[in-house]
């Protein structure tokens, strides 16, 4: 790795400036992402690229998300130091440790057992602490146990397990549509219901699962 081992912080605050900050991220958000060092969570052979605003391939078909969208579901759901947070979708673990670097506890699932045993490696390489399954996340979860939740690949239907698990006052945000294209969906529970609104259009990989796509196992 040599220089970027060396130099990956100042990548990092470039990409904070030049990406993130201008996409409208509040400071608490943006300054978290200085300290994670993100080529940790993707190939070695991709890691030339760790530090541009896009998404990269980390094998089983899936990706490590733009940090910039990252920042902004992170931001969305308001997660802060003390949360207890789920996040669907393990993937690299990217997500994840973003939101242990803020202090959350975090709940981190994953369908695909390579992916989850990987980032449970960088997670104990990098010092963060995060509650893994592997497993479906279309399974019953404790009634209001999560404080928010992000969804990190996407959904052919309406997710009604996963909110069952969403305390009142809480948010999630997940991307639900199309199979290539969807809309970006932030909800808040409250008393009385569910209330959604559509933040932007996006392009996930398919979750795997109970809620996966049908031509998807």
């Amino acid at each position: 790795m040599g220089a970027m081992e060396f130099d990956w912080r100042s990548e990092a605050e470039k990409l904070v400036e030049w990406s993130i900050v201008p996409r409208g991220i509040r400071k608490m958000y943006a300054e978290v992402f200085k300290k994670v060092p993100r080529h940790e969570f993707v190939p070695e052979r991709m890691r030339v690229y760790a530090y541009e605003d896009r998404p990269l391939p980390i094998g089983f078909d899936q990706t490590i998300s733009q940090p910039s969208l990252v920042a902004f579901m992170t931001q969305a759901v308001d997660a802060k130091a003390g949360d207890m947070v789920l996040d669907v979708g393990t993937g690299s673990g990217y997500q994840a440790a973003i939101l242990a670097e803020l202090g959350c506890h975090v709940y981190s699932v994953e369908f695909i057992p390579e992916l989850a045993f990987r980032a449970r490696d960088v997670f104990e390489k990098l010092g963060y602490e995060v509650f893994q399954v592997v497993g479906d996340a279309n399974a019953p979860f404790k009634d209001e146990s999560f404080d928010a939740i992000i969804v990190a690949c996407s959904l052919m239907y309406y997710p009604r397990n996963l909110f069952k698990a969403l305390k009142v006052g809480g948010k999630a945000v997940y991307p639900i549509g199309g199979r290539y294209f969807q809309d970006l969906v932030l909800a808040e529970k409250r008393e009385d219901k569910v209330y959604t609104r559509r933040l932007l259009s996006c392009a996930f990989v398919p979750m795997k699962g109970g809620y996966a796509w049908k031509d998807e196992e």
